[in-house]
């Protein structure tokens, strides 16, 4: 039988311990949120960020900027944020839009304060880590931090698997790649360009999807009894649908998740997570 990993569960249980280690503290973490423009999916996701720093007694700075805002003012706005002792995460919103440089926004928030670990030398940390890193030191990404407990959560080792990530985002691709070799699993990275991707999902223990393609992996293309990772969000006419057509899925994996309800709500509890992480370390 085909087993749902619930991300709304294990997102509660992470929400639960963060609130009770932030009701102990005399500083309450900070997390300030910058969105430029009016995407509506971001501006759901920034409210939900929102909502979940208010439920766990976090302070919670949401700065919202017109489209056309230029670059010296984002970059004002974070110098602000880097030097607000009350903040103690950054996260700014992408995609942003495409007259501003998101590299240099980016790079532009304190290290300390790199929630998400998009700044580069924090990206570097993260691929230079070893057995001798100390976990409290390094800042993983909040999504690809999810997965692996996502996939953590069903009491399957990592290591030895044959893991294979369809996608190769920053964001998430190219970071959960590394995490997985991190746990010793043996990872293929596929993308837009490989040739017989059939060919390769259908031999993967554990597969994640991150390539924003509505129900494009199928049945066919999946290994019986592997776990299923679906960090895909598109909407459409039967609204938010993941890159993994569930329906055809579902009762030949053993493990997968759903969408939504899977992935987006370990982001935010990870999120949470990190932003208390941050707070810990500067205190």
């Amino acid at each position: 039988m085909t087993q749902l990993i619930d991300g709304k569960v294990l997102a509660k249980k992470i929400r639960n311990e963060v609130k009770q280690i932030v009701s102990t503290m005399s500083v309450k973490p900070g997390l300030a949120v910058v969105l430029v423009g009016d995407d509506p999916a971001s501006k759901i996701y920034v409210s939900s960020k929102e909502k979940a720093c208010v439920e766990v007694g976090m302070y919670s700075e949401k700065i919202l900027l017109p489209e056309n805002t230029s670059e010296e003012e984002v970059l004002k706005v974070i110098h602000r944020l880097n030097n607000d002792p009350k903040i103690h995460g950054i996260l700014v919103q992408v995609p942003l839009p495409t007259h501003l440089k998101e590299d240099t926004i980016i790079n532009s928030i304190s290290v300390d304060k790199d929630v998400d670990c998009f700044h580069k030398y924090n990206v570097g940390q993260l691929l230079l880590a070893d057995k001798h890193t100390d976990p409290n030191e390094l800042i993983v990404p909040c999504t690809p931090k999810g997965i692996i407990e996502l996939i953590e959560s069903t009491g399957e080792s990592i290591e030895g698997k044959k893991a294979v990530v369809v996608g190769r985002s920053n964001i998430v691709g190219k970071p959960v790649a590394i995490l997985l070799l991190e746990k010793n699993a043996t990872v293929t990275v596929c993308h837009s360009k490989t040739v017989d991707l059939k060919s390769e999902t259908r031999t993967a223990d554990i597969l994640v999807t991150a390539i924003g393609k509505p129900k494009f992996i199928t049945g066919d293309m999946i290994k019986k009894g592997s776990i299923i990772i679906d960090a895909g969000i598109n909407r459409g006419k039967d609204g938010l649908v993941g890159d993994v057509d569930f329906e055809s899925c579902k009762d030949k994996a053993g493990y997968i998740t759903p969408v939504p309800g899977g992935v987006g709500p370990m982001t935010i509890a990870c999120l949470i997570e990190n932003t208390l992480q941050l707070a810990k370390k500067k205190a």
